[in-house]
């Protein structure tokens, strides 16, 4: 690990050996991972990295901020530095991963009701209770996209539980918001978790992104849609993968836009 982060464009004359990268550092096996954590494993302290355990607390954190090794904004258990080559780089790979789009149901008419300023002061809330929920089960927040938080579950981070780790994040998102209780929840939710093999990357041009694109994106985005408040529709690709129990869930079949085939779904509720 020459600069102490992996490259996914080492190789430039070969596109394949490119791409090989981009997959090995998105799954976590990239062998600059392990020797970054050779290292920094003897420097303090706690909280670290999970991918390269760099330390971002005491002595060891002030190091390590020297050299641009410091919370990574899409998830702060993560070191930025060990995806700074992906962010700066265009390019990608097909992984397999789980997604999870989780939004408020009803949102034009809780704006409308309620004014600018409550409604921005519900969806900050609402975008901190759910990131807290996805950083903890290792989840990466995409984006947020007007009233609508989309999340990427990796290997790199969740090893072969991608799709076990969105699920429970389906369910602690909807206990975040105030479902579950006697009373309405704070914050109407649906979710939409979906497993599947989609490219994940850096596009654009002038402005870049780090995010992933294909089918599986676009059936996870509109399972949330298609989900009622309190809903999460898991596919049966996610359930599976995940090993969940679905005996005595409901089941039911989509038919979603843009897809000819119905989709199998059942229905996990806090």
């Amino acid at each position: 690990m020459n600069d102490d982060r992996p490259d996914p464009s080492h190789d430039h004359d070969h596109e394949g050996m490119a791409e090989k990268n981009w997959r090995a550092i998105l799954e976590g096996t990239h062998p600059g991972f392990a020797s970054g954590r050779n290292v920094f494993r003897h420097l303090p302290s706690s909280p670290r990295c999970k991918l390269c355990l760099s330390p971002f607390g005491g002595i060891g954190g002030g190091v390590m901020r020297l050299m641009g090794r410091t919370p990574w904004t899409k998830n702060p258990n993560l070191c930025g530095r060990c995806f700074v080559q992906l962010q700066d780089n265009h390019g990608g790979a097909e992984i397999d991963l789980s997604l999870l789009f989780a939004d408020i149901r009803g949102s034009t008419g809780l704006a409308e009701t309620m004014g600018t300023k409550p409604f921005r002061a519900l969806m900050d809330r609402f975008y901190h209770a759910v990131t807290e929920v996805l950083i903890e089960h290792d989840g990466i927040v995409d984006k947020f996209v007007g009233d609508e938080v989309v999340a990427l579950f990796i290997p790199a981070l969740t090893g072969a539980d991608h799709a076990e780790r969105a699920i429970a994040s389906a369910r602690g998102i909807l206990s975040a918001t105030g479902h579950g209780k006697p009373e309405r929840p704070w914050a109407p939710t649906g979710v939409g978790v979906h497993t599947g093999r989609t490219f994940v990357g850096t596009v654009g041009d002038t402005v870049t992104d780090f995010t992933a694109l294909g089918d599986p994106v676009n059936v996870a985005a509109r399972l949330a849609s298609a989900a009622a408040t309190g809903e999460i529709l898991v596919t049966r690709a996610a359930s599976d993968a995940a090993g969940a129990v679905t005996t005595g869930l409901e089941h039911r079949s989509l038919t979603l836009r843009g897809r000819q085939e119905p989709l199998d779904v059942h229905v996990f509720r806090v």
